[in-house]
């Protein structure tokens, strides 16, 4: 899922973000960021993707879904903002909800802003492993999704319960 991905970001190039996670939420498509500043300090040895968002305070939305069919084809999307301009927001209702406050993912993880991805690639190829780097960029969080959807497909992670309503 989405919120996967976005946590892996968050985890592994997270600035001051490590009272963050992102979760999906019944009542409305997308990825969510929380804050467990009150959770955690309770309960500091389970994850913080673990938490209970019950507790948690609702930071914003950072990923959209779209789903539609007509006309007998089905139409779908995703956005996941990473470092755009969020001012566009301002005016409109984000999936209808008026007043639902936009994130990026710019503002909770280190994104590299001067593309270094070939020299990331080379790393990579030399190394037979994932080059690490302090900053993501557009190219490894697309990878990111791009795998996690492919482990989905293919049975290796399982999909987890919808949450009571």
């Amino acid at each position: 899922a989405i919120e996967d991905v976005v946590n892996d970001c968050l985890k592994s190039h997270a600035s001051n973000s490590s009272l963050i996670s992102a979760h999906a939420r019944r009542d409305a498509p997308g990825v969510y960021l929380y804050s467990h500043l009150n959770t955690a300090s309770n309960d500091k040895a389970q994850p913080v993707t673990e938490l209970p968002i019950d507790d948690a305070i609702m930071l914003g939305k950072i990923a959209s879904l779209g789903f539609k069919i007509k006309h007998g084809f089905s139409y779908h999307g995703v956005a996941i903002n990473l470092d755009c301009d969020l001012s566009a927001f301002n005016a409109i209702n984000p999936c209808g909800y008026a007043g639902m406050q936009m994130l990026r993912l710019a503002d909770f993880a280190a994104m590299d802003k001067q593309a270094q991805d070939k020299q990331l690639a080379a790393q990579a190829a030399e190394q037979s492993m994932p080059a690490m780097t302090n900053c993501l960029s557009y190219e490894q969080v697309t990878q990111k999704l791009i795998d996690n959807i492919a482990k989905r497909h293919a049975g290796h992670i399982k999909l987890r319960a919808l949450a009571p309503k």
